[in-house]
């Protein structure tokens, strides 16, 4: 009996029917780094908010920078208006695509998590990738940043005791990577959330179910996969070393919510992750969201399944982050 496909939803079809789809793999450098630039200045200005969705009112949004080693990080900081005496949490949040993106797409779930927690989020905006910057100089921002706000918490008016990470697609990885260092270095850190991360950037990155299946999606394909694959490994890298899925011991992380469209290419990634988590005796829970696509959580005004992710993410870090978490893990689960 013949299945009908799921198709995406119909803003996301016409949205992406309209654009001119670049040739990836041809497209010289200036030109992907004019489309780049053009892209994330459009989402800076807020010019993309009835896709991406507007800001709560109820958070403050600033720039800022990190003076790293060798380096100064900008950064996006959402901090609540009204907000409990005290210290509050800290979410470090990193934005997805690659070689592409800014944390100003995110503005919408990252002002939301500010707001209804409470919490300061930081988004970092990691350096985007280029065949001379690869992955792993992007994982290194995300672990330095993190290294960094907990080191000046006092600064930043944050409990260095109540930290969480939360990355999207390439930033998924960017923050599985952080927590994976985290663990290894003993800082504190409460809980995860990868929403449709990239976890494998070996030779097997496209031998899943779901690259097949849905490799031809509108906001994600298989094309600027293969690019973002060529430009964060390069020839001689080892690729393991910035792949979550291939890290050797996951035990003793902090607790994860791993968030799956089920119409991504990404999709088994994301899964498969949870299941060396769970294997590995990490507390997780899979929420998958039938009917979205890659970078769902950023299209909220054509997406509806964005306002139930952004709950259960909500919900997932207020239960982690609360003042005093539970000495234990927590039991594996599925939500």
């Amino acid at each position: 009996m013949a299945t009908t496909r799921t198709r995406p939803p119909l803003g996301i079809r016409l949205v992406f029917g309209l654009r001119k789809e670049p040739d990836w793999e041809s497209l010289p450098l200036p030109e992907l780094y004019a489309l780049r630039d053009a892209q994330n200045r459009a989402a800076a200005a807020g010019r993309l908010r009835a896709v991406t969705g507007f800001p709560d009112r109820g958070a403050d949004i600033a720039g800022d920078r990190l003076a790293l080693p060798g380096r100064d990080l900008p950064v996006r900081v959402y901090r609540p208006r009204a907000a409990p005496q005290g210290r509050l949490p800290l979410v470090l949040h990193v934005h997805g695509g690659g070689y592409l993106g800014t944390a100003a797409q995110c503005d919408w779930v990252s002002s939301r998590v500010a707001a209804k927690l409470p919490a300061v989020v930081v988004s970092v905006d990691h350096r985007l990738l280029t065949p001379d910057l690869p992955m792993a100089a992007a994982v290194d921002d995300g672990w330095d940043a993190l290294r960094h706000l907990v080191r000046h918490a006092a600064e930043w008016g944050v409990d260095p005791e109540r930290v969480a990470v939360f990355g999207e697609s390439a930033g998924g990885l960017i923050a599985a990577m952080a927590a994976i260092r985290a663990r290894d270095a003993r800082l504190p850190l409460r809980a995860q959330v990868l929403v449709n991360p990239c976890t494998d950037l070996t030779a097997t990155a496209f031998d899943y179910g779901s690259m097949a299946e849905h490799g031809d999606s509108p906001t994600l394909n298989m094309p600027r996969l293969e690019l973002l694959r060529r430009f964060a490994v390069p020839e001689g890298a080892d690729a393991r070393a910035v792949s979550p899925l291939h890290a050797g011991d996951l035990g003793g992380l902090a607790p994860a919510l791993v968030v799956v469209p089920v119409l991504d290419p990404l999709a088994d990634h994301g899964r498969a992750y949870a299941e060396r988590l769970r294997e590995a005796g990490t507390a997780v829970r899979l929420s998958e969201h039938p009917g979205a696509g890659h970078a769902f959580l950023n299209m909220s005004g054509l997406v509806r399944q964005a306002k139930e992710a952004r709950t259960r993410i909500t919900a997932f870090l207020a239960e982690r982050l609360r003042e005093r978490a539970r000495p234990d893990r927590g039991a594996p689960g599925r939500s």
